[in-house]
């Protein structure tokens, strides 16, 4: 990494306050992009429209999506306007350059009987791991918290007595979500039955709320190979990920009703325009259900 990526990635983290995760997400797009110029021959002082459209063409032709490519060009022009407040280069090309145009695509969702399906059915299950599994599947349901905020709960982040969660989210915002109570009774079962068994297997974890099976702190990864577990165990194969049930989430309370607004708050969402694919989800769904089932909506 050069001194000028090494600069971006802690701006980054410690101005900006992004993710350790995200800030790596930038970092590899930037590589990819020195990279690219090394090949080519060209310093970065020197990139133009031109060497940028190149770049473009040569993600393409070696398989990368045009979304990649969006995000790619959205990472490198954030990128360049960084070189240029510090004066490392004149201008930043990227603002010239439009992004391929990207068919836009829906979030898929859970139906309300499928989650309910999937949380009964883990319930039953008897493994040692069963009841910790159940709380992480029961409060991603009933939060729609990101997989990333889940992992950093901390013992002092839930109010069992008010049933609240403390969420940090991006950029180190915190955000209130309240839980069911059964969501409540899932975490309590766990913090009794099973977290200091986990804990006594290694001391280091004992800040954080949920523990792999060695009794460390749980980390994205483990918490996409334990939703991919509960499909296996209990036999219901839905693609279970953090943010299928995030969608979901979102989506139930938006088709009950919930004020937009609320909802925003409630996933962390910044901008209120990041929310709003939530009410194309449900106009999608209704116009799914109309074609479906009203008898005149069939062409004879």
């Amino acid at each position: 990494m050069n001194r000028q990526t090494e600069e971006f990635v802690s701006y980054l983290k410690y101005q900006r306050n992004y993710s350790p995760m995200t800030a790596k997400a930038y970092q590899r797009d930037v590589d990819d992009f020195f990279k690219f110029l090394f090949e080519e021959d060209v310093d970065y002082v020197d990139v133009d429209t031109a060497i940028i459209r190149n770049f473009l063409t040569h993600e393409l032709k070696r398989g990368v999506s045009k979304r990649s490519c969006k995000r790619k060009l959205s990472s490198l022009s954030h990128f360049y306007k960084f070189l240029h407040q510090k004066g490392y280069v004149d201008d930043n090309p990227f603002i010239f350059v439009k992004s391929p145009k990207v068919a836009k695509t829906f979030p898929k969702i859970l139906y309300v009987d499928q989650i309910k399906e999937i949380a009964t059915l883990n319930s039953k299950r008897t493994d040692e791991l069963a009841v910790r599994d159940q709380a992480i599947l029961s409060t991603l349901i009933c939060t729609g918290m990101r997989a990333s905020e889940l992992v950093g709960l901390e013992m002092q982040s839930v109010s069992l007595s008010d049933r609240i969660i403390r969420v940090i989210g991006k950029g180190n915002k915190e955000r209130i979500v309240p839980i069911t109570k059964e969501c409540r009774e899932d975490i309590k079962k766990y913090l009794k039955l099973l977290r200091p068994e986990l804990l006594s297997r290694d001391k280091e974890g004992s800040k954080a709320l949920f523990l792999n099976s060695k009794g460390q702190k749980l980390t994205v990864r483990g918490l996409e190979y334990i939703l991919d577990e509960i499909e296996e165990k209990t036999g219901t194969f839905v693609g279970l990920h953090p943010h299928i049930l995030r969608h979901s989430f979102a989506t139930n309370l938006l088709e009950n009703g919930a004020d937009i607004r609320v909802i925003q708050e409630l996933l962390g969402h910044e901008s209120l325009n990041t929310t709003q694919i939530y009410t194309h989800v449900t106009e999608e769904s209704m116009k799914e259900a109309y074609s479906n089932y009203f008898p005149r909506a069939h062409k004879k």
